[in-house]
């Protein structure tokens, strides 16, 4: 997948910062009306949407409905999702599918039909699958050939967008690095959809690729825009769990099939933590993971396949075969050591249903974006779904936004950027692994008020450190996941309940007053540092403030 480039100027109507599932849609939607650039830092093919293997939820089959769909992801979301969105996602869901379908999108298949499967907390099974478990890849294929297709759409590759462009309070622009020069400059446009994926990397332990540091919501926070409900991290149970190997997806996906949870000692044990035993939804299979670890005094415990068969194994889960191999694991054989890793990021940048920020002009979409569908727990494989229908959705706002725009020239912040002066960031791998380590410790899968103090406390000198702009990717990188960070840690501080993804050991009540509230931070309460300082109060100035 080359980039195009052009001998002429850079110039576009739109600007798509990120090139996962929700950014390909989103660009194919604006490409018909105007030209579009995609920014993509690194490679295209490093998104997380490339990872997922699941698949994509969908009321398809003979036994779901949208209505039963709907359902499923509100339960699963604890009370706290908007209704209204997820409505837009169950009903809109099948003609995207269908959309991607005639763009060539290659389902797996049982005898001609569409092959359905079930994962937790769904009630039907309607997880539509591709080469077992490749289903993110082939999406991403097939938007990649779409996009192709387009001569409206132009690609930049391996350019980091470092910021957002605010003039008279609109967005129209994004400043870019050059990761092969170092060079940085401006790119001007009538409206900016933003699709950079999640926050992974804050953690120690995460599924996510390296690239998800959280650029979008820490550029969004920076340009003014309110962030919604970043308490509310999903952790995913299984995760391979070897000293020498990334945290690598176990997809729930074999659960569904019958996949078991085994401790150290070889019980099963799923079923005296919940009912429906390892289908459980994913933040309670998390916590009994860990107390089953904590209570057997071990680093993991086992996902235990062996008893599904080997044929059927290699061409359910080729790619999850193929990989535990490499690490000397034969999953048809051996047990398979896993523990949780952080996997999803139910918060992010708040949109209204179309994808609108709070900043005029900048669009949101994907994981990046909170409109409000998952709520506090995300029904498993409905991202891939949320990306398609809301990247489209934010598109055609941006588009509806955009007429009667002129692109502004932006020629002296273009000036002053490449003026400098850049700042330098002393050790900064020490840094970035100090603060993954103290999110996994003290802001994890269980947090408390005492853990989340010290968190606070820390972040906000770590912050400190990264104030100034930055040259290079990694130090940029770094200085948005410290940002981030704080706006989880704060959050989850303020939250005191236990609801979804978000638990607190010293505040285990679901729904005691004020518990359906959202969190919302804004740049006067994070940036500078000043919710760390004011602990819960500038939080609770925020609260309920959107609708």
């Amino acid at each position: 997948m080359a980039t195009r480039r052009s001998r002429v100027p850079l110039q576009a109507d739109f600007l798509v910062i990120g090139s996962g599932v929700a950014g390909l849609r989103a660009a194919l939607e604006l490409s018909r009306s105007g030209r579009v650039m995609v920014l993509t830092k690194g490679h295209p093919l490093q998104s997380s949407s490339i990872y997922a293997q699941g698949g994509v939820a969908v009321a398809m089959s003979e036994e779901d409905d949208v209505a039963i769909h709907f359902t499923d992801t509100i339960k699963a979301g604890h009370g706290l999702c908007r209704k209204e969105a997820v409505r837009m996602l169950v009903e809109e869901g099948p003609a995207r599918i269908q959309e991607l379908i005639r763009w060539g999108a290659k389902f797996d298949k049982i005898g001609g039909k569409l092959a359905f499967a079930r994962e937790a907390a769904h009630s039907r099974s309607r997880i539509l699958r591709a080469r077992g478990d490749a289903t993110g890849n082939e999406m991403v294929r097939v938007l990649i050939a779409e996009v192709n297709r387009q001569k409206q759409i132009q690609r930049l590759d391996h350019h980091f967008t470092v910021d957002l462009v605010v003039e008279n309070g609109r967005c129209c622009g994004a400043a870019v690095l050059d990761e092969a020069s170092g060079r940085q400059f401006v790119l001007p446009a009538c409206a900016i959809v933003l699709t950079t994926g999640g926050a992974g990397q804050i953690y120690a332990r995460t599924t996510n690729p390296p690239n998800a540091t959280g650029d979008g919501v820490a550029m969004a926070l920076r340009a003014g825009a309110v962030l919604q409900d970043m308490e509310f991290v999903q952790f995913h149970p299984t995760a391979l769990y070897l000293p020498s190997s990334p945290s690598f997806l176990l997809s729930e996906a074999m659960r569904g099939e019958g996949a078991q949870l085994r401790n150290n000692k070889g019980a099963l044990f799923m079923q005296r933590y919940h009912p429906m035993g390892a289908l459980a939804p994913r933040d309670i299979v998390s916590r009994a993971i860990l107390a089953e670890m904590a209570a057997t005094k071990a680093r993991h415990v086992y996902l235990d396949v062996t008893h599904l068969g080997t044929e059927f194994l290699k061409r359910r889960f080729p790619t999850i075969y193929a990989t535990c191999l490499r690490y000397d694991i034969d999953i048809t054989e051996e047990w398979i050591p896993v523990s949780p890793s952080a996997h999803y990021m139910m918060g992010g940048v708040w949109t209204d249903l179309n994808g609108a920020t709070t900043v005029p002009g900048l669009f949101a979409a994907g994981e990046v974006a909170c409109s409000g569908v998952h709520g506090a727990n995300r029904l498993a494989s409905n991202s891939l779904l949320e990306g398609l229908v809301f990247g489209a959705r934010a598109a055609a706002a941006a588009v509806a936004f955009a007429e009667g725009q002129e692109i502004s020239k932006l020629t002296a912040q273009d000036t002053a950027l490449r003026a400098g002066p850049f700042g330098i960031l002393e050790d900064e791998e020490k840094l970035r692994s100090s603060l993954r380590r103290t999110m996994w410790g003290q802001v994890g899968v269980i947090r408390s008020g005492e853990s989340l103090v010290r968190a606070c406390a820390q972040l906000s000198r770590w912050a400190q450190l990264v104030a100034l702009p930055f040259a290079t990717r990694a130090a940029l990188e770094i200085k948005n996941m410290v940002q981030v960070a704080q706006c989880v840690a704060e959050a989850a501080l303020w939250r005191e309940n236990s609801v979804g993804a978000h638990y607190r050991s010293d505040c285990l009540e679901a729904k005691r007053a004020g518990w359906q509230q959202h969190s919302r931070l804004s740049s006067g309460d994070v940036v500078s540092g000043k919710a760390a300082r004011q602990s819960r109060g500038s939080l609770l100035s925020l609260r309920g403030r959107l609708k």
